[in-house]
Parts: C-alpha cells; sequence; structure tokens
C-alpha cells in the first residue's frame, strides 16, 4: 500500500476522531489492511507552527486505527500542558500522525557514548529511570539540533536534573513515518 494511503488515512482518522466530539461530520477513509495491525503513534497538533497538543504511545498495545483516534482526542482535550481545544480552534489546527517503529535498546557506555552515537533528526528516544520515564519525538531535533541540548531537555521532561547520569539510567531508540496535514 502506498505511503500516501495510509498516511491520508491516519490524518482522517485523528481529524474525525476531534471532528466527532464537536458534532462535525467526518472525512471518508479508506479501509485499508494496516489500520486493524497494532501499532504505536503520537499525534501532534500545531496552531501557527506551534505546539497545541501531543500525546501517544510507545507501544503496540492496540490496532492502529484506534491507536490514532484515541491519541488525537487525547491531544486535543486531555494535554495537561494545554486548555481543551475549542471548536473555533479545531478549523485553525494542523494535526500531524508519527507512526513509531519499535523501541530499541540503545546501550550506552556513559553520556559521552551516547552523546556521540545520537542520530540528530533520525532518532526518537526514549529516557528511563526508575518510575521516572518522558521520550522525544525525532521532530524535536527541529528545535534542539544539538544532541548535549537534547538529551539534557528530555531529562528535564522526565524530572531528573540536565545533568544527570546514572549508571541505571536507560536509553531506548526508534525512527517514525510521519504526515503532516498541508
Amino acid at each position: 500500500m502506498p505511503t500516501d494511503a495510509l498516511g491520508s488515512a491516519l490524518l482522517s482518522i485523528a481529524r474525525n476522531a476531534i471532528a466527532k466530539r464537536f458534532g462535525l461530520a467526518a472525512r471518508a477513509v479508506d479501509p485499508l489492511p494496516e489500520l486493524a495491525e497494532p501499532a504505536a503513534t503520537f499525534v501532534t497538533l500545531t496552531q501557527d507552527g506551534r505546539l497545541r497538543g501531543c500525546i501517544g504511545s510507545l507501544e503496540a498495545h492496540r490496532p492502529l486505527a484506534t491507536n490514532v483516534a484515541e491519541n488525537a482526542v487525547a491531544a486535543a482535550f486531555l494535554d495537561t500542558r494545554f486548555a481543551p481545544l475549542s471548536q473555533a480552534e479545531f478549523v485553525r489546527t494542523c494535526v500531524e500522525v508519527s507512526l513509531l517503529t519499535p523501541a530499541e535498546p540503545f546501550a550506552v557506555v556513559d553520556e559521552a557514548d551516547a552523546l556521540a552515537r545520537l542520530r540528530p533528526g533520525i532518532d526518537g528516544l526514549i529516557v528511563s529511570y526508575g518510575r521516572r520515564r518522558a521520550t522525544f519525538l525525532p521532530q524535536v531535533w527541529e528545535s534542539l539540533p544539538e544532541p548535549r541540548q537534547f538529551l539534557a531537555q528530555l531529562k528535564l521532561k522526565a524530572g531528573l536534573p540536565a545533568d544527570f547520569w546514572h549508571e541505571q539510567l536507560v536509553l531506548a531508540r526508534y525512527g517514525v513515518r510521519k504526515w503532516k496535514e498541508n
């Protein structure tokens, strides 16, 4: 199945899920077989190029179509960094869907090793330490292009000091295929 058809379907599913909350009409979605396969996704909402909501899942635990729809609703109405999306805002909100590859352990000797081996613009990264966990999608490299800054901000997001390093800190990386509305 061409990537364009899948991307078009995923963007429509995300927009439809939010539109349904406002009682608005839904777009038609082609019934692609991939939509029934388990997948992990993030849905990112922006307005005028600025983040308006972003929620996702790191593990494939539900069908792709369901995952995108539920993450879209969560990004629009449950992202605690923002007030719930209003219907007036919805028309000027751009939807982006990221389909994640499975996360792979990123074993490193120390922080210098991690910084040397990170691939800017390619790697999505998960940092875990005890009960703390956070991720940055590969798209975050656009605003944090320097590996040291990228990793420091990710640690802050996880509630750790920017300069924190411990042998029990766990890193994992993943890639994404992404589609964004024009």
